[in-house]
């Protein structure tokens, strides 16, 4: 029995990664990790810009200050395919993966292709701490 050429194992060999390439999912959304347990200390009140905001990743909230002494809070997981908000920048929260930008003041869409305002995240100042609740 003749062994195999090598034009024949790397064909073979291409036609097995062309066989698993197209089992993976383009296009899906990839999963986040679970936010962090309520009653977390994310920073201080003096960290908020006014008119601007801080993205905490790791707890997966933006915190914004649309005006002086008001604080909102927002997942900052973006509406349209799940990437998590890159910044926030006049007065808007922003997502980098498809352009998709976000009120400050409410979490509302302001640019898509997002197609739902980002979710409220309930937060308590106490002093100049600002804990996730």
């Amino acid at each position: 029995m003749d062994a195999p050429s090598r034009r024949t194992i790397l064909t073979g060999a291409a036609a097995g990664l062309a066989t698993v390439a197209g089992c993976a999912k383009y296009g899906e959304p990839k999963p986040t990790p679970q936010p962090a347990p309520a009653d977390t200390v994310l920073g201080k009140t003096e960290d908020i810009p006014v008119g601007g905001g801080q993205i905490f990743a790791p707890q997966q909230v933006v915190v914004t200050q649309p005006v002086q002494g008001t604080f909102k809070a927002f997942s900052s997981i973006c509406t349209h395919q799940s990437c998590p908000v890159a910044s926030v920048a006049s007065g808007t929260i922003n997502c980098d993966c498809h352009g998709s930008k976000y009120s400050i003041k409410d979490g509302s869409v302001v640019n898509g292709p997002a197609p739902r305002p980002l979710p409220p995240k309930q937060i308590k100042i106490s002093g100049d701490a600002i804990t996730l609740t």
